[in-house]
């Protein structure tokens, strides 16, 4: 019984990998990824701006479906705030492509498929990216992390936060 225990825990730790998410007000982990046009994003592109990165398990899912349009039916509420909004997940480019023709969805969608910026925010799971968020400052540091999402109430939270996060600064 121990060692299917030791082993469990070996194979959790191996799976989620060994970084933390990172924490409020430390500078968020650099990446460089392709969207569903195959252009190239890096952290530091946006520089200036606030970014709303958001990690979702599986384009054209139910959940990642009614996240991701209610992000592009309010996207000109987070341009009020000088927020990009990014999805990332780690279905690979082509799938993110079709998933952003379908849903006309006017924002980057950023295929992780080396899950390895999933590891870096610590939102990979076994197979998938959980459904993770966060903003991050201008000065490129993590000003809010969202651990909890519900799809249908997310933007309307994370605008409510911008606001606040704008009002601030």
């Amino acid at each position: 019984m121990g060692k299917k225990i030791l082993s469990f825990a070996c194979l959790a730790a191996f799976f989620s990998g060994s970084h933390a998410a990172p924490q409020l007000g430390e500078l968020a982990p650099e990446f460089r990824l392709q969207d569903q046009n195959y252009e190239w994003h890096s952290l530091a592109d946006y520089k200036g701006k606030w970014v709303v990165l958001y990690f979702y398990p599986k384009a054209d899912t139910p959940g990642c479906t009614t996240e991701a349009c209610e992000f592009r039916d309010n996207i000109f509420a987070f341009d009020e705030f000088n927020a990009q909004v990014l999805g990332v997940s780690v279905d690979d480019v082509a799938s993110q492509s079709e998933f952003a023709e379908k849903y006309h969805l006017p924002f980057p969608l950023l295929s992780d498929s080396g899950k390895n910026v999933a590891r870096e925010y610590d939102v990979m799971g076994m197979l998938f990216a959980s459904r993770q968020s966060f903003i991050i400052g201008p000065d490129g540091r993590i000003a809010k992390h969202y651990e909890t999402v519900r799809p249908a109430e997310h933007t309307n939270e994370v605008l409510g936060d911008l606001r606040v996060l704008t009002a601030e600064n």
